[in-house]
């Protein structure tokens, strides 16, 4: 993979610009392990090839910063730990206009908020990353990805509502009023408008589904989600947007309830999204996994337009993002993907596991 024709491709980095490329440390409990060290000298020879393209072109690369790794996806960042020459890991993202993260927790909701705050500031998360995706979904042709993924966005605007049938039979409604979708297509140039975030690789349409916050106007999301956790096929129970129960064996279900329970938070459906990028393959790693078909999210969705964000729940020990993911390949497939749209149309985006729109 030609690392410097890639970044060019999805980022465009002009003359003057300052990089700086991310990664998080094991600490405490936080084991180390042979691919979050492979993922450390990832992030090395990024920055080392970033710093060869800024020397043609004309733009900064600032040291590679390493920071402590939070333990939780989408948990807020240490803002405050000092990460490079006395210099706090703020202070270190306030240098840049653009950052890229190679880490093994996912900073993409702190970094897509920081990109819509901060002027001059885009950022590209990889949490998970393996080597290998440089020869498959990072290998991807990003026009044709984001070809589909302005496919996808033509079947989207305008939808109120999909149902969604699961291989397993269960079947669930997402409300879809009241949002925007947004578009990770693997395009990052410095003018890029509204959230200046994408995550590597690239190639999905995602949104918050519609949480109900408008007063008399409840959310219609429900049904049943099945998802494979603990080794367990369980169906997770929704009504207005909300995780309610947890059904299947027995310890597995309990302890899920006890999870949502224990931070009600938790329990919000907080992402509705469409991966489509032709390269992602399947393995069980979720950051690829989750470009190659349907995914939906529990837990913090303000990143995405919705309105539950790190405030919203008893702790920031207990503030998560976590993707669940359908595509051909997963545990749990799908059956079909039918969408409601204002104009009375009914297409549907997948049959038997499929898409049938590209």
């Amino acid at each position: 993979m030609n690392l410097e024709k890639f970044f060019q491709d999805v980022f465009a980095v002009e003359p003057g610009e300052r990089v700086l490329v991310l990664t998080d440390q094991p600490h405490d409990e936080l084991r180390d392990s042979p691919a979050w060290q492979d993922r450390r000298r990832m992030a090395g020879e990024w920055r080392d090839a970033f710093a060869g393209l800024g020397a043609r072109i004309g733009f900064e690369v600032l040291p590679l910063v390493g920071y402590p790794a939070t333990g939780r996806n989408n948990a807020d960042l240490p803002l405050g730990a000092m990460v490079d020459r006395g210099r706090s890991l703020e202070a270190a993202l306030d240098d840049a206009t653009l950052a890229v993260a190679l880490t093994e927790f996912s900073p993409s909701a702190p970094l897509a908020m920081r990109s819509v705050t901060v002027k001059d500031f885009r950022a590209a998360t990889l949490p998970g990353v393996e080597r290998r995706m440089e020869q498959t979904a990072l290998a991807a042709d990003y026009a044709d990805v984001a070809r589909r993924c302005r496919i996808l966005a033509g079947y989207l605007r305008g939808a109120h509502a999909a149902d969604v049938v699961f291989a397993t039979g269960h079947r669930c409604r997402f409300d879809l009023r009241h949002r925007e979708l947004d578009l990770d297509d693997g395009q990052l140039p410095r003018n890029r408008s509204g959230m200046r975030l994408i995550n590597l690789p690239s190639g999905e349409a995602a949104q918050s589904p519609y949480e109900g916050e408008i007063p008399g106007d409840e959310s219609r999301t429900c049904g049943e989600l099945p998802a494979l956790w603990d080794g367990r096929i369980l169906a997770l129970a929704v009504e207005r947007n909300r995780i309610v129960d947890v059904r299947g064996p027995e310890p597995v279900a309990g302890r899920w309830r006890a999870f949502f329970a224990e931070d009600p938070a938790r329990a919000n459906i907080a992402e509705f999204a469409f991966g489509c990028n032709p390269r992602a393959v399947v393995t069980g790693n979720v950051l690829e996994d989750e470009k190659a078909g349907f995914h939906w999210a529990y837990g913090r969705s303000e990143h995405l337009g919705g309105t539950v964000g790190p405030d919203a729940f008893r702790s920031p020990a207990n503030v998560v993002h976590q993707d669940t993911v359908y595509a051909k390949g997963s545990p749990i497939e799908l059956a079909s993907v039918h969408l409601d749209r204002a104009d009375g149309t009914r297409p549907q985006i997948i049959g038997a596991g499929e898409y049938l729109v590209f």
